[in-house]
């Protein structure tokens, strides 16, 4: 869920960790062409686990601060590309961030039922919005989701199954979403989120799994999410109850 739609300054650890692995760089005035540390001396050096790491190397490489090399582990890219230290900070922007990350930061426990985790084609419209082929593997998941024991959202998760093979596999009344996709490989890392909300009156079936009345507003929440290379890996639907869920964003006039 982008950052803003509840009080939150907190970043997942993943990008805390690629945070951290940019300061040493800045601090060893390193060079382009320069060897990182292998993986493991990494991992153990910032405490986090291999999954968490890659993550971290992942959004590096998208902002074009590291590369790659097979077999041969990862490289400084452009020094240009590293941030002026002495440079005044950018203005804080929304971010992406997962059900789980969000308790996660917040002291809370999130678990979550699911209701149905299918692969199934993909109809015309899904397609087109995930830009893929009609008819081919999409992963589709109904789950609710609780804070605390207290349910919180009904959620539709659709994803193309060939972005993260893994997703038919996963068990996601314990797993994250977020944590399996920046788990895959390559690394899927949610980056760019269209979203909308929207409120209307509860179905039928939203009343029976919320035990609610049907004047209760329902607020639905809609989000395409692009990964670091600018591709379509999430449509997302969240349906929440309109007393236990609150839209906040910041809006600026760039110059």
């Amino acid at each position: 869920m982008p950052r803003g739609l509840f009080a939150d300054d907190a970043l997942p650890l993943y990008e805390r960790t690629a945070a951290q692995l940019l300061d040493d760089l800045r601090t060893a005035a390193a060079r382009p062409g320069d060897r990182l540390p292998s993986e493991r001396a990494l991992v153990t050096r910032y405490g986090v686990s291999r999954v968490t790491l890659r993550a971290a190397l992942a959004q590096l490489q998208s902002r074009g601060i590291v590369r790659p090399s097979s077999s041969r582990g990862w490289f400084v890219a452009e020094l240009g590309r590293l941030p002026d230290p002495s440079a005044a900070p950018p203005a804080a922007a929304p971010q992406i961030q997962g059900f789980a990350d969000y308790a996660q930061a917040n002291g809370l426990t999130a678990t979550s039922k699911v209701l149905s985790a299918t692969v199934r084609p993909a109809t015309v419209s899904e397609a087109e919005q995930l830009r893929m082929a009609p008819g081919a593997d999409l992963f589709d998941l109904h789950r609710l989701r609780f804070l605390d024991d207290l349910l919180v959202v009904l959620e539709h998760n659709r994803l193309p199954l060939t972005a993260c093979p893994a997703l038919a596999e996963t068990d996601f009344n314990t797993a994250s979403l977020y944590a399996t996709l920046r788990a895959a490989d390559p690394p899927q890392l949610p980056r760019v989120a269209d979203y909308s909300v929207e409120a209307r009156h509860p179905t039928s079936r939203e009343i029976e799994l919320f035990e609610i009345g049907d004047t209760m507003p329902m607020l639905v929440a809609t989000q395409l999410t692009s990964n670091q290379a600018d591709r379509p890996i999430e449509l997302t639907v969240q349906v929440y109850r309109g007393d236990r869920y609150r839209f906040r964003a910041s809006i600026t006039n760039q110059v």
